[in-house]
């Protein structure tokens, strides 16, 4: 992975710091809920982003909605406040602070097991995933926490998704594990002065799928380019914020997604390439519908163009790839 971009963004951003009150102000409202309600809803949470604003910002309960899913809310930007607390303390990040981030998160909701490691052996749903002997978990996360400690020569993003990777591998948690590792990974980026990055809930079967790939023996470069651009997006959304230009949402209208054959239509291109060029990662899946339908973002029309141009160059499909990465 070639992260120049994203450092170039950031020193962009550095540049435009310190940022006027309001906007920081704005800003950090903004992803509080936004980092909340994505988390959670890659979990299975039913409240929307709107219901989501409603319990972190009012402290209002939604009808129709269970305690729990206002607990998993409430407790998320909880930690959320704790963890912006610590990233300019000066000391490593330590077991103590993964266990602090899982005991927020499961507050009320399992206090058995919150801040605890499993001593159970435990399985994903739906996945072909073999999980560490809970026998192993402690000596596991003892030599995660000395690899978070010896591990600065790896660029900031790099390190932060590298960080969540490793631990929902261990999976040290019965429960809670992708939205601890998610808080860890973005604390990691906010304390190499990084915006946090947002993993959208119609990314959700692209982000699972990339994690499993990697933790079957596959390459983690999908799941590697889906957290460097989830990044490159919260860098956007500080950017544009610094040059008054609106926020968007962390998701597009439904309607602006496009169906295979209307994005074949559009690009003159057949069904089928299109499908090879989403198994070879050089365009992505912008969500998947209840009946099984690839849905795209519209922006996929101008990266197809991108691919055609860059295949009258004669690149390979990993160069065309890496042309794409590289912006």
């Amino acid at each position: 992975m070639n992260y120049d971009r994203l450092t170039g963004k950031k020193a962009r951003l550095d540049a435009l710091r310190p940022l006027p009150a309001a906007q920081l102000h704005n800003l950090e409202g903004w992803f509080r809920v936004e980092l909340t309600y994505t988390s959670n809803a890659i979990e299975g949470n039913t409240l929307t982003r709107a219901e989501t604003a409603l319990v972190v910002e009012k402290g209002l309960t939604v009808g129709g909605k269970t305690l729990v899913e206002h607990l998993e809310a409430s407790n998320h930007v909880g930690a959320l406040d704790w963890m912006r607390e610590q990233v300019n303390l000066p000391r490593p990040l330590s077991q103590r602070d993964i266990m602090m981030i899982h005991e927020m998160i499961l507050k009320g909701i399992d206090d058995e097991n919150a801040g605890r490691y499993r001593n159970i052996a435990v399985r994903i749903p739906g996945s072909m995933v073999v999980l560490p002997n809970p026998r192993k978990v402690s000596d596991l996360m003892d030599e995660f926490e000395r690899w978070l400690g010896q591990s600065d020569a790896l660029h900031p993003v790099e390190l932060a998704a590298e960080a969540h990777y490793r631990l929902v591998t261990i999976h040290p948690f019965i429960d809670g594990n992708g939205r601890t590792a998610r808080l860890l990974m973005n604390m990691i980026l906010l304390m190499h002065g990084y915006p946090p990055a947002i993993i959208r809930p119609r990314d959700r079967l692209a982000y699972l799928n990339a994690l499993e790939k990697g933790q079957t023996g596959g390459s983690k470069d999908d799941y590697l380019r889906l957290i460097a651009r989830a990044t490159e997006r919260s860098l956007d959304i500080y950017l544009k914020t610094a040059a008054n230009e609106e926020i968007e949402s962390a998701e597009p209208a439904a309607e602006s997604l496009l169906t295979i054959g209307k994005l074949a239509k559009e690009t003159a291109t057949v069904n089928s390439t299109i499908r090879h060029w989403v198994k070879t990662g050089l365009i992505e899946v912008a969500e998947i519908t209840p009946a099984g339908y690839q849905l795209f973002d519209r922006s996929t029309v101008g990266r197809i163009q991108r691919i055609r141009d860059l295949q009258g160059k004669r690149l390979t499909l990993v160069e065309i790839r890496e042309e794409l990465d590289a912006g």
